[in-house]
């Protein structure tokens, strides 16, 4: 319209009412500054002090790693809970979001390292006392490094109140729940294979694993000689079985030294096979193919069939690398033995293997694993001759040793290269191995039930994420809370300096809690070996000589995992902790599970409930941020998406004019962005169904997002518009009544999106309706009321109304997504409605007027865009002739049905259509004369909603242009002349001046 305004005399554009919009063009940063600090930190602070303090809402912040700068992952997470949180600060609640950091943990000590490298302290092993000075240093700075990118996503939060894992006050509780459970027998020491990794020389948890499908493992097919062969077998002087030797299938041959027996399963049927090379081979009845076949020979079978139960507990082999003298070992029976692959015959290694350990144990075989903390084996890996193996790394050179001599001693059968699913360290990236050393270990089993019985009151988004939580407490009976770490939370186990054994009971534990709250907890490091002062009274023998401390620290989800001790609502006063704990999908085997173990093995131990709570009332889920091709981000690959890009436009390239356009009137999406800032990330976040894997890119954020724009365009008419001028409902136009009912549909659906925590949904709803019903419809059909009719008209305020309840409603189903933009329509609302109304940011939200829900307006509208659309059809049929620019240069005839929609609002139906003037009649009474009289007309078929029929005739008009509104509406055409109804506008206009 600003043409318009430019193309008229003086004394007509004067005449017209086109809006005025305050808003620049985009936002000053300082600005920006000044509306970020409003509807963050001055809005968090607000709702503090004035809402309720009874029944807050909790949302329990799963906390980011305080290591590396902030990616697009950071800000799905920390957008959704934002989103969330201010839902609620719109239904009323106060909210309780305070922000947390995860502290401990390997990649910090490792980085902590390589600092201190750097800075040449690299001369022998380094203290643990100088690594944690220099991890807490880089721990705190990164901390505040993304708290700083954190709220410049507009994330509302207790900034000021965060708290850190590695915090005193942390630690301590952290302390108190590990007391607890040790208190209740929950914690004990125990040598058991668990996940070692042999690139950071620790132990590790499930959660700390990733798996690689590619993976390349030396597989061998291994034959270890019978020492006792079942007396039936040997009777038939026919069968001729003197030497039998079993074949064992390994991808791991590294842990052959530690075999200690071979498994069978008592139900498979096995048989013995005559090899021309190799002698009597037991196979697995139904692995004799695949056996021929890796040995490349025609086998002979010797004895067909033979059970599983006929050779468990009944007959031995001999060792291969314990020495000539070595007992036999025993073939015992296994259930996890399956002739699924391999030769059907398992060799165990209770040392290094889990499955293994517990069919050992229950025979009374002991662990053994000859292999360090590096990775490399031991001298007792082959003590009858050490230097063949000792230092060997086993996942390399240790592992081509053992092949050698195995075959060496005529054992090996065949050996092939074996690609397979292996877990990695997530942190090094290099593969792990399963060892058995003596860890600290949280007994699962004994809070399992309770803990499933818990979730059975929590509500999962999505649903699914239910039984994946699910699965994995079922399939866990221990956790191994233990780390050969420097940096984290200490184990506070004493151990005797004679015969080794642990100290860790409740008394020990609150003892060395207290001397931690009066030296701090770095000096449990940094206090002399000697100190008595950690050793309790009732353990000291002489000074500082019976007791030592131990080495170990936490496991890092055992830190996050009790942060719930953070939140400081009354427990009595809630049925669960945090009413929302939501992170990546990963964290069900993580943070989730931690969190919900450790919170029950709470309530155990305090006894506060009969009936078992989690944590969280509500556990949500989102997948991971990938590329445009289904990736991960990667820096190595190159595409990393970071956020700030995406605020401030970079990462969108201009694009092209548009034909017969200057590159000076080219759009640019990332202008668009970055007029948004944090806004554009935050819309990005709530269009993308979480619950999925989230796919970011230049191709996603090709089409910039177009509320902003309806927002400020409903903005510029009616946020100075006093609501003393409002028009009641009955008086509006149909076409605003239908308005409002769009709105109210719009409005009532993005409500119950909200609640169901499908903020996607309401954001489809919103642009469906901005882009269709607001923008394309009613801002088309009131433009001419607006701009053209006097200040005082009925018909120019009842669309003043209708755009009044748009601002305010959009506002509030915007305030949760775009916080920044509503701060500032805010701004340039006038002073009369501020002082009417709270601030939208701090408004509980209301209900669309029932007296919208007219559901015979849908009706209308269905017909009305039926239409319409072919009006638009026969216009561009003009159009594409040249007869037409404009749409006012049209004039529409209907002949519909007497008792439609449209005779009973005639005079808002150019108005509706855009056209100049619209004639009824009905189909079959004959066509007026000024359609076949007209310069061109075209003429189409319509079908209404009801299945009756009409027609639609567009042609050209028979009036003039009037100059002011454009429409063709002068009958009588003169210099400068107006139509009729600009006539009477100006005449009142000039009367009143």
């Amino acid at each position: 319209m600003p043409e318009l305004a430019r193309s008229l005399p003086r004394s007509w554009s004067s005449t017209l009412k086109l809006p005025k919009s305050t808003f620049p063009p985009r936002v000053s940063p300082a600005d920006q500054t000044k509306y970020l600090q409003r509807c963050t930190d001055d809005l968090y602070a607000w709702q503090r002090r004035e809402r309720p303090a009874q029944q807050p809402f909790v949302l329990h912040d799963g906390p980011p790693y305080a290591n590396g700068e902030l990616h697009i992952g950071h800000a799905l997470n920390k957008i959704l809970k934002d989103i969330i949180s201010r839902i609620q600060l719109g239904q009323g609640r106060r909210v309780r979001y305070v922000p947390g950091w995860d502290c401990h943990g390997l990649p910090i000590e490792l980085k902590a390292l390589q600092n201190l490298r750097e800075i040449g302290v690299n001369d022998g092993p380094v203290s643990a006392a100088v690594i944690r000075k220099s991890a807490r240093q880089l721990a705190a700075q990164t901390v505040t490094e993304q708290m700083k990118g954190f709220r410049g996503f507009a994330v509302m939060a207790d900034w000021e109140n965060h708290w850190k894992t590695m915090d005193k006050d942390f630690e301590m509780r952290q302390l108190g729940i590990f007391r607890e459970m040790v208190d209740r027998g929950l914690i004990y020491r125990k040598f058991k294979p668990v996940y070692w990794s042999p690139s950071t020389s620790t132990a590790l948890a499930e959660a700390e694993l990733e798996y690689k499908d590619d993976h390349i493992s030396t597989a061998a097919l291994v034959m270890f000689p019978l020492v006792d062969i079942p007396a039936h077998l040997t009777k038939d002087p026919l069968l001729k079985v003197k030497d039998v030797s079993v074949v064992i299938w390994t991808t791991t041959p590294w842990t052959l030294p530690a075999n200690a027996a071979i498994a069978v399963n008592e139900s498979l049927e096995y048989t013995i096979v005559q090899s021309e090379k190799h002698g009597h081979l037991l196979v697995a009845q139904s692995r004799f193919e695949y056996l021929q076949s890796m040995l490349k020979e025609e086998l002979s079978i010797i004895i067909p069939s033979i059970l599983g139960s006929e050779l468990a507990e009944k007959i031995t082999y001999r060792p291969l690398f314990k020495g000539p003298e070595a007992p036999a070992q025993p073939i015992i029976a296994a259930e996890f033995v399956t002739a699924d692959s391999g030769s059907g015959l398992v060799h165990c290694a209770p040392g290094h293997g889990m499955d293994d350990y517990e069919a050992c144990r229950a025979r009374g075989i002991p662990v053994f694993a000859p292999v360090n903390d590096e990775g490399r084996f031991t001298e007792k890996a082959m003590p009858h001759d050490p230097t063949r193996l000792t230092g060997k790394p086993v996942l390399g050179e240790g592992n081509d040793a053992v092949l050698e001599y195995a075959q060496s001693r005529g054992q090996l059968l065949a050996q092939h290269r074996y690609e397979h699913k292996y877990p990695y360290d997530w942190r090094s990236k290099l593969p792990i191995i399963i060892r058995a050393t003596e860890q600290w270990f949280a007994d699962v089993a004994d809070i399992r039930n309770n803990a499933l019985r818990a979730l059975e009151d929590v509500r999962f988004v999505p649903e699914t994420g239910k039984q994946r939580l699910e699965n994995f407490v079922k399939n866990r009976s221990e956790w191994c809370i233990s780390r050969q770490r420097a940096w984290g939370v200490p184990i506070p186990a004493l151990y005797h300096r004679t015969t080794g054994d642990a100290v860790l009971t409740k008394d020990s534990v609150s003892h060395i809690m207290a001397t931690i709250e009066d030296r701090g907890i770095d000096a449990w490091w940094t206090d002399s070996v000697d100190d008595p002062a950690w050793v309790p009274p009732s353990l000291r023998d002489e000074p500082g000589t019976g007791y030592r401390r131990g080495t170990d620290t936490m496991d890092v989800w055992f830190d996050s995992g009790t942060s719930w001790t953070e939140i400081d609502v009354p427990a009595h006063e809630r049925s669960h902790p945090a009413d929302v704990y939501l992170e990546g999908t990963d964290q069900h085997r993580g943070w989730f599970q931690s969190g919900l173990l450790t919170y029950i093995a709470h309530q155990l131990a305090s006894s506060s409930t009969a009936t078992p709570r989690a944590p969280f009332k509500h556990l949500i889920t989102h997948g991971f941020t990938l590329d445009e091709d289904g990736r991960k981000m990667s820096k190595s690959v190159g595409n990393v998406v970071h956020p700030q890009s995406i605020m401030d436009g970079t990462l969108l390239p201009p694009l092209k004019p548009r034909k017969g356009k200057g590159k000076k009137q080219a759009e640019n999406q990332g202008l668009l962005y970055d007029a948004l800032g944090p806004d554009a990330l935050r819309m990005w976040a709530a269009s993308s169904d979480y619950t999925r894997d989230v796919v970011i890119g230049k191709q996603v954020l090709q089409t910039p997002p177009q509320i902003p724009s309806h927002v400020q365009a409903a903005a510029g008419s009616a946020s100075r518009f006093p609501p003393d001028r409002l028009v009641p409902h009955d008086q509006l136009q149909q076409v605003d009544r239908i308005a409002l009912k769009q709105l109210s549909d719009m409005v009532l659906t993005s409500q119950k999106a909200y609640s169901n925590f499908e903020f996607y949904r309401a954001v489809n709803t919103m642009n469906r309706w901005a882009n269709l019903e607001f923008s394309a419809f009613y801002m088309e059909a009131i433009k001419d009321r607006l701009y053209t009719l006097g200040e005082d008209s009925t018909s120019r305020r009842a669309a003043q109304t209708t755009l009044f309840h748009i601002y305010r409603h959009l506002q509030e189903v915007l305030a949760p997504i775009t916080p920044l933009l509503v701060e500032e329509t805010w701004e340039h609302t006038s002073d009369v409605i501020r002082a009417q109304w709270e601030h939208p940011l701090r408004r509980v939200v209301s209900t669309p007027a029932s007296e919208w829900q007219d559901p015979t307006l849908e009706t209308s509208y269905q017909d009305i865009m039926a239409v319409h659309s072919v009006i638009k059809n026969l216009q561009e049929q003009a159009r594409g002739k040249k007869q037409l620019g404009s749409s006012l240069q049209s004039f529409v005839y209907l002949a519909l049905p007497s008792d439609t929609v449209f005779h009973q609002y005639l005079s808002e139906l150019p108005d509706l259509f855009v056209v100049s003037s619209i004639h009824l009649g009905q189909l079959g009474e004959p066509v007026p004369t000024d359609i076949s009289q007209a310069e061109w007309q075209y003429e189409e078929a319509i079908e209404l909603l009801d299945g009756r029929q009409g027609k639609v005739y567009v042609y050209a008009p028979a009036d003039g242009k009037c100059p002011r509104c454009w429409r063709y509406a002068v009958s009588e055409p003169a210099e400068n002349a107006i139509c009729e109804r600009c006539d009477t506008v100006v005449s009142e206009l000039e009367a009143t001046a």
